[in-house]
């Protein structure tokens, strides 16, 4: 399972992705150099994105700045025909939880909550991350759940070291979400990535027990990628088959980075503070 799991179960795309490999990777010192490469240009990418949108931009020209970036260094957008999806990043806005498609008829207006994921594939291995942005002034509300999605993806990202496991992830993130009376999402999870964009193991945003418990081990990276919404959890996925909405109308965030598993504990790949 992971974020485009629901998607998988439906009928072929017209562009079928490329056979997944199996199992957990553990990836070489070579495999991890290429992979913080992949993962500076979408941290790159994202942090320009986030200086750049203002009100009046559509969503297609954020989708067209991205595309035009990542080819420009050297790489190729991971999203863009990976099961038919026809952009090179998901932009969902307000109750838009996740897979929203770039499109010149979306026009991103002050006080949105705008969600841009990307992924950048870069001498055979992908980098992932996603980042929300206030669009100007926001409601207190909305910047209060903006905050906590964040403040729950570093939660979860320092249980991370060889060792520890999954469920660890989950219950800090989940904890941190439940005490500021947030819900989790649950239709939608983070997972492996490396040479396939999504990988095995699914990383779970609260405690279950239908994923095995996998113990983290050094040289395994991780996409961990929270998405919360205000109201209920539960989503609804539109006509598109890909946008992803909350079923009560509520304000969706997300936030997400590659993480690589250390024996000490964890480095950010796609971390966008020195850019």
């Amino acid at each position: 399972m992971n974020i485009f799991s629901n998607l998988l179960s439906q009928p072929a795309q017209p562009k079928p992705a490329p056979k997944q490999r199996r199992g957990i990777e553990i990836k070489s010192p070579r495999e991890i150099e290429i992979m913080r490469q992949s993962a500076k240009i979408v941290a790159t990418v994202l942090k320009e994105i986030s200086e750049l949108v203002e009100p009046g931009m559509t969503t297609a020209d954020l989708d067209a700045h991205a595309e035009k970036r990542i080819r420009e260094m050297g790489a190729t957008p991971s999203f863009k025909g990976y099961h038919g999806f026809p952009a090179s990043i998901c932009s969902s806005i307000n109750n838009e939880v996740v897979h929203g498609i770039p499109s010149p008829k979306k026009v991103i207006r002050a006080g949105d909550v705008l969600k841009v994921d990307t992924g950048a594939y870069y001498q055979g291995f992908h980098g992932d991350s996603c980042i929300t942005i206030a669009v100007g002034e926001v409601t207190p509300e909305a910047a209060r759940l903006i905050r906590v999605a964040e403040e729950a993806l570093f939660k979860g990202i320092e249980q991370v070291k060889a060792g520890v496991h999954l469920v660890d992830i989950a219950g800090a993130i989940e904890d941190h979400v439940k005490i500021n009376k947030f819900s989790v999402v649950e239709q939608f999870t983070g997972h492996g990535v490396g040479r396939n964009l999504h990988e095995e193991p699914a990383v779970f945003n609260y405690r279950t027990r239908d994923i095995p418990n996998v113990k983290l081990r050094a040289g395994m990276t991780l996409a961990i990628e929270p998405i919360l919404n205000a109201g209920s959890k539960n989503t609804r996925i539109l006509a598109d088959r890909w946008t992803a909405v909350t079923v009560d109308n509520a304000l969706s965030a997300q936030f997400e980075h590659t993480v690589l598993v250390t024996d000490s504990g964890y480095e950010i790949l796609t971390d966008r503070s020195d850019i």
